[in-house]
């Protein structure tokens, strides 16, 4: 129980990026040429543009080592207390924002460049505190 209680913010933005990466990568697959028909467009008239199926698979493997290495080191850190594959967790999770954020200025949408910076700050603050 101290081991909640000591790293109860670490915990819970572990929590945080599990889902918000497992959910998205799933999502990808489960609607692979929906994101695709959509990313195309979206990155249409960018250097991007005959890229995205690879562009995608790499954010999606991206996403998946993020929430594995975060699951993988929530389990780690509530069992033996340690902190190194939740530190690489979050840092892969900060690889897979830039990656997106990338992208997202690229395609000249700012609104939603501005919704991954959102994502951004507290994985950061992750990497601190597990640092």
């Amino acid at each position: 129980m101290e081991t909640l209680t000591n790293n109860a913010t670490e915990l819970l933005l572990l929590l945080f990026l599990i889902i918000t990466f497992v959910q998205s990568a799933f999502d990808k697959m489960m609607d692979w040429k929906g994101n695709i028909s959509w990313l195309q467009g979206h990155f249409k008239d960018t250097p991007f543009q005959g890229q995205v199926p690879l562009l995608l698979i790499t954010v999606l493997v991206t996403e998946l080592v993020a929430g594995v290495l975060c699951l993988l080191g929530m389990y780690m850190l509530v069992t033996e207390g340690g902190k190194s594959v939740a530190l690489a967790g979050a840092v892969v999770a900060c690889i897979a924002l830039l990656m997106l954020l990338l992208g997202q200025r690229i395609a000249k949408d700012y609104d939603g460049a501005r919704t991954i910076a959102i994502y951004f700050i507290p994985t950061v603050f992750l990497v601190f505190l597990l640092q």
